[in-house]
């Protein structure tokens, strides 16, 4: 289907280029009228001229053609021709018509009678002529005709001299549509682009910004958009509150098998089984939580301050098992995400990564075009490009012999998928281990959250 913006353009050509279509044609048309009225005009006072010219010579007809002094009259077949006829049948015709005749209509009419006929070689000429008697009592037909040629070619030339002036509205006339369209659609742009933006502060729409016709939307654009903000908080409250009612219960379990510990029972396979259960609900929730807010939320984070936070906590780890870890981060580094999911994600990345390793650990956040780029190295033993894939489904693990649900990397690309960021694997260059990128969108500075 066609956008608004499309069918007004089209509309707006088609009804300016209709417009000019007929405009076309009636100034066309109302030229060719005056070019016609004003030849016939001009043939009139010719066919006056003879009259008058013939009043003085009834008696001597042959006289008239030193009287019609016209050079045209004397250039055979010039286009131009007059003839008197007699009663008696007498003719008389300018040295023009080159002894041919021109007819003349049928009931030789008293009053001028303009009509189209052959002239000399079958030409088409335009004649004017009237029976005239005078004081001498003599009855002449008089015919003044000149060649319709000239009339042809001064339409055209006139036509053709326009031409570039119907162009020139024609293409005022698209102009003003387009500057009509994009004016009438201009609050229509400038409602999608609030709405794009709609998550960058946490005010409503302002239904007097809009037109009229546009402030109903906008109202009901505002009751939709507080009413999923009451979702989104509701639906973060019922996963804080099932997370809160699920660790009472696995902390008892953990207590229970830590007395079974105590009198020499082995719990190794259920511990493991209890910790897989707690990384699952974990994984859970941290969906549950993300998919309800990543796109109904204006959830701003500040990732400098988060990364300093988690550097403090892992490098404390690191230094405990002799490792470092190195933290390269630009200032003023905000992302479109949840605090706490951010820093989950950051968590998890950053425990397998101190996990994995066997001396450093290497964090990097810079500033790119339009987003922020997070890497995480390390000089461990790395993932092989073919088992890539498995150590990123959920539960996936290619060592057992390390403590862990599996749980970490599926649990940070669930959180970036939901709100559209990129995770990605790959081979550090720098240390030689695993290299893990995240590009995730950056937003302004000094937005609310």
């Amino acid at each position: 289907m066609l956008s608004l913006r499309q069918r007004a353009l089209l509309g707006g050509i088609a009804s300016g280029a209709l417009s000019v279509g007929v405009g076309t044609l009636a100034v066309f048309s109302y030229i060719d009228a005056r070019v016609s009225n004003r030849f016939d005009t001009t043939l009139q006072d010719r066919h006056t001229q003879l009259v008058v010219g013939l009043s003085v010579t009834t008696e001597n007809p042959e006289a008239l053609r030193d009287l019609m002094f016209d050079p045209s009259y004397g250039a055979p077949y010039s286009g131009r021709y007059w003839q008197v006829t007699s009663r008696d049948g007498e003719v008389v015709t300018s040295p023009s018509l080159f002894g041919e005749t021109i007819e003349e209509p049928s009931g030789s009419p008293d009053t001028p009678t303009f009509w189209n006929t052959q002239g000399p070689e079958n030409e088409s000429v335009r004649s004017v002529y009237q029976k005239i008697t005078y004081e001498d009592g003599t009855v002449w037909g008089i015919s003044v005709a000149e060649s319709q040629t000239q009339l042809v070619e001064e339409r055209r030339v006139t036509q053709l001299s326009l031409l570039p002036v119907f162009a020139l509205v024609g293409l005022i006339g698209v102009a003003g549509s387009l500057l009509l369209t994009s004016i009438i659609l201009r609050p229509l742009r400038k409602l999608r682009t609030d709405v794009a933006h709609r998550w960058d502060g946490d005010e409503d729409l302002k239904p007097s910004h809009y037109p009229e016709e546009v402030s109903p939307l906008v109202r009901d654009l505002n009751q939709l958009l507080g009413r999923n903000r009451d979702i989104v908080s509701g639906s973060r409250r019922q996963a804080a509150d099932l997370a809160h009612a699920l660790k009472t219960p696995t902390a008892i379990l953990r207590n229970e098998l830590s007395v079974l510990s105590e009198c020499g029972a082995s719990i190794a396979t259920a511990e493991e089984a209890l910790d897989r259960i707690d990384a699952q609900l974990a994984r859970s929730l941290a969906r549950m939580r993300a998919m309800n807010t990543a796109e109904l939320s204006h959830s701003r984070t500040d990732l400098s301050n988060s990364i300093a936070r988690l550097a403090r906590l892992f490098s404390k780890m690191a230094e405990r098992e002799g490792k470092t870890l190195d933290v390269r981060c630009d200032p003023d580094l905000w992302v479109r995400m949840d605090t706490q999911d951010i820093e989950e994600v950051l968590g998890n990345l950053l425990d397998n990564a101190v996990k994995w390793c066997r001396n450093s650990v290497l964090l990097i956040a810079r500033q790119e075009q339009g987003h922020i780029e997070i890497l995480i190295e390390d000089d461990g033993p790395g993932i092989p490009e073919d088992a890539r894939r498995e150590a990123l489904r959920s539960g996936g693990r290619l060592d057992t012999s390390v403590t862990g649900s599996g749980l970490g990397l599926a649990i940070a690309v669930d959180l970036l998928t939901a709100y559209g960021a990129k995770f990605d694997l790959g081979s550090s260059a720098a240390l030689g281990g695993l290299k893990c990128t995240v590009t995730i969108q950056r937003v302004n500075k000094g937005v609310k959250t």
